[in-house]
């Protein structure tokens, strides 16, 4: 298998697993850490895996502290355009020819969480939390995101976890479809290999076009232009703003951000 610096590949009975390795940033979601994680799905898909396991070190406190703020522009500029790291990212793993399973322990934040519900199943551990937090920075979330919770969660606990960046309890995430099952934390890692086993035992052609079926029936809901140019409209009035450049700053400096609405 590939050797990559912050991720971990490991392919066994079919089963591939992609293990984050960025300790040093919580596995916060920049560019060098999707640039890993990208080459270990290439990596899996030529030696064709027919599941894949999303997974952190076990034990972790952090699944993953979401996008590196560090990375985020400073204004100006939409920071979450279709060619950024974040969203090549996701839609690497929804293209993803195979099931990919999200195995979670620890807290889960802001674009962490989005990644999660990119994969086909989440399995948590009953601690988890997950936090969705671009209004704590300012931070204009694009359509096909908000397009994604709403469809995973439905528009009312979309609206509610947006609105409030409160993070959520596994058993709440559970109760709002947005992971498939809540266990102990010990029993995390065998529960996620057995569903795992049980995805390798069926056809893999069978079970890769079930998976392109459902990527393209999610995907289908249509925007109108008028629709989508309002959408970028308001969008490019919150990256052009004060709050936003206020919020990058307060979370580079540890403060709680001035937000003035402008």
């Amino acid at each position: 298998m590939l050797v990559l610096e912050l991720v971990e590949i490991k392919l066994e009975d079919n089963i591939g697993t992609i293990t984050l390795n960025h300790q040093g940033k919580l596995n916060s979601i920049g560019e060098a850490l999707v640039n890993d994680l990208i080459a270990a799905f290439d990596e899996l898909e030529s030696a064709q895996a027919q599941v894949v396991v999303l997974r952190a070190k076990p034990g972790v406190k952090v699944w993953s502290a979401g996008h590196d703020i560090s990375e985020l522009p400073d204004g100006r500029r939409d920071p979450l355009g279709y060619h950024d790291s974040l969203e090549k990212l996701l839609r690497r793993v929804q293209d993803f020819p195979a099931p990919v399973i999200a195995m979670i322990e620890g807290t889960v934040w802001g674009g962490a969480c989005d990644l999660c519900i990119s994969c086909d199943i989440v399995i948590c551990a009953d601690d988890t939390t997950f936090a969705i937090t671009p209004a704590k920075l300012g931070l204009p979330y694009n359509a096909s995101g908000l397009v994604h919770f709403i469809n995973v969660v439905g528009p009312q606990k979309a609206k509610e976890m947006f609105f409030t960046a409160r993070p959520i309890l596994s058993r709440e995430a559970l109760n709002s479809r947005m992971v498939n099952h809540v266990v102990k934390r010990e029993e995390l890692e065998a529960f996620t290999y057995r569903i795992a086993g049980t995805v390798t035992e069926n056809a893999p052609l069978a079970v890769r076009a079930l998976k392109r079926q459902f990527r393209h029936l999610l995907g289908g809901q249509m925007l109108s232009s008028e629709t989508f140019e309002d959408i970028q409209g308001m969008r490019r009035e919150v990256y052009d703003s004060r709050d936003y450049r206020e919020g990058i700053q307060a979370f580079r400096e540890k403060r709680k951000p001035d937000f003035k609405g402008r």
